[in-house]
């Protein structure tokens, strides 16, 4: 059905740091003159595609990292899941041997640094080739540039300072690498965009290969981060007023874009992790189907769900329901037993699911596609990492900044549009609500615009890095946030969250990392 896979290949260089992973391959023992120099340009391809295969593992996006984002945010709680790293993310009570984020050779940490790894190898490889087009060595370390600055953008936000090594990174220092200032690792990071923004070309066959708008994208998302507001809007609105070079727009009705058949011909996707299903090593399974559907519920004929990560029952109730985009995110009811059954008596169907909506935006996706195992592991689905709808929210929030407030709402409101216009989750019934951002002040806009990414973005591992560049935390997570009733089983759950806000803005350094790495220093407050 894809138009193009990422090669799921093992890579031929060094999986750098995860040091209690790390090996040295053969290649490391060759000089560059003696190794890098008989490559063609199509093995240092190979060593590109390697950074994004890795991607799609359960050890970075569908799971670990998943987890610890959605966990984190104001908009998941835990369901049935009795796992204690999980709870630990959730109630901000993580410590630095927890495992969604520790190291070890099957978690988080040692796989970014393997994507990283893998692009490392890929711009060194390109550098010294002597031989080919310039123009299709640049377009293939541009893309290794962008996988590079991809995962540090991650890590950054996460852990703050850490080890910044690039291609120029020998292994003896790499294993010993100090943590880096988190202000040179974002210098990288934009050094690396603008690579590929200047090398790749204008479309890709397929949204899983950055194309230039990949790399303005992501600028305009790190300059946001920087709360460099110019910057941010410059980028954002490059991309705008060339949408049709690019080949973007705005998908017309929202549940399209959870429509595994649907999407790979949508123009809103930017740059997707395209999940092949496979079960190697978990290399290409979507868990996050399975995390979020429903324990039991037959409607998508895939075995149900884990109700792991489940909604806190107030983003629901507060959300209007007017709004087309609460449809098309929420699974509201379940089949049990061939009876159609509301979220007040989940447990009713199976004792260990949980009474409150679900998500549903990943058990249709995957319900959209063959099953070869249960609850939804083995779909091809499109994780969108960056969407046009996110282009123009970065460039109405910049843009309010800078007080240019024309541009603000009007890119603002083109998702607002979207949404009132309804769609296939609603009868294609239009609707007044949400309504156009108009007459806001200043202050106003700025909430606003964060509540609408909230719900644009629900339960795509965008809300908590909100919260955390805007400092949201004390409000978000207080008497009066999204979590401070989770509905049980029994009645009311544990309240508001123990956020720390002079520490749980930031991972721990995992300290599996620490005992290998004496140079590596730990977070406050850990």
């Amino acid at each position: 059905m894809k138009t193009y896979k990422i090669l799921t290949l093992l890579l031929m260089g060094v999986s750098i740091i995860g040091c209690s992973d790390l090996e040295e391959d053969p290649i490391t023992e060759l000089s560059p003159s003696s190794y890098f120099n008989s490559l063609s340009l199509e093995q240092v391809e190979g060593f590109t595609s390697g950074a994004y295969a890795h991607m799609v593992h359960r050890n970075f996006m569908s799971r670990e990292m998943t987890q610890a984002l959605m966990f984190r945010s104001d908009m998941m709680a835990i369901g049935r899941t009795g796992a204690q790293e999980r709870i630990d993310h959730d109630n901000f009570t993580v410590q630095a041997d927890n495992g969604l984020i520790a190291g070890g050779s099957n978690v988080y940490w040692p796989k970014v640094y393997q994507i990283i790894g893998a692009a490392n190898e890929a711009v060194a490889a390109g550098k010294l080739l002597t031989e080919g087009d310039e123009t299709e060595k640049n377009e293939v370390i541009a893309r290794a540039r962008f996988a590079r600055a991809f995962a540090y953008f991650h890590l950054v936000r996460q852990f703050g300072d850490i080890p910044y090594l690039d291609d120029t990174t020998v292994l003896s220092e790499a294993v010993v690498a100090p943590r880096t200032p988190a202000a040179t690792v974002y210098e990288n990071i934009i050094a690396d965009l603008e690579f590929a923004k200047e090398n790749l070309p204008n479309t890709q066959p397929s949204r899983a290969i950055p194309a230039k708008s990949a790399a303005s994208a992501y600028l305009a998302l790190v300059y946001l981060t920087l709360e460099e507001w110019q910057n941010s809007y410059d980028e954002a609105k490059e991309i705008i007023d060339n949408e049709g070079t690019y080949n973007l727009g705005l998908e017309p009705d929202f549940q399209d874009l959870y429509d595994a058949i649907k999407i790979d011909e949508s123009l809103e996707p930017i740059f997707v992790l395209d999940y092949t299903g496979t079960s190697d090593g978990d290399q290409g399974r979507d868990y996050q189907a399975a995390f979020t559907g429903i324990r039991s519920d037959e409607q998508y004929d895939m075995g149900g769900g884990w109700s792991v990560e489940v909604p806190a029952l107030k983003v629901y109730t507060t959300w209007d329901h007017k709004d087309y985009r609460r449809a098309v995110t929420f699974d509201s009811t379940a089949v049990h037993n061939g009876v159609v059954v509301p979220y007040t008596i989940f447990t009713d169907g199976d004792g260990t699911a949980v009474n409150r909506p679900h998500v549903a935006k990943y058990t249709r996706m995957a319900s959209k596609l063959p099953q070869q195992d249960g609850n939804g592991r083995s779909s091809h689905s499109n994780y969108m990492m960056m969407r046009y709808a996110e282009v123009l929210m970065i460039g109405a929030e910049a843009a309010n900044e800078l007080g240019n407030m024309a541009d603000a709402e009007a890119w603002a409101n083109r998702v607002m549009a979207r949404a009132r216009a309804g769609g296939i989750s609603n009868g294609n019934t239009p609707s007044e609500f949400p309504e156009d951002f108009v007459g806001l002040s200043q202050d106003q806009f700025r909430t606003r615009i964060l509540d609408e990414r909230r719900l644009e973005f629900a339960y795509e591992m965008k809300r908590w890095y909100d919260i955390a560049r805007r400092k949201l935390g004390d409000e978000v997570f207080g008497p009066n946030g999204l979590e401070s009733e989770v509905s049980t089983e029994s009645g009311v759950g544990p309240g508001p969250k123990s956020f720390d806000p002079a520490k749980d803005y930031l991972f721990p350094i995992p300290q599996s990392e620490i005992i290998i790495n004496p140079n590596l220093t730990q977070n406050p407050g850990y």
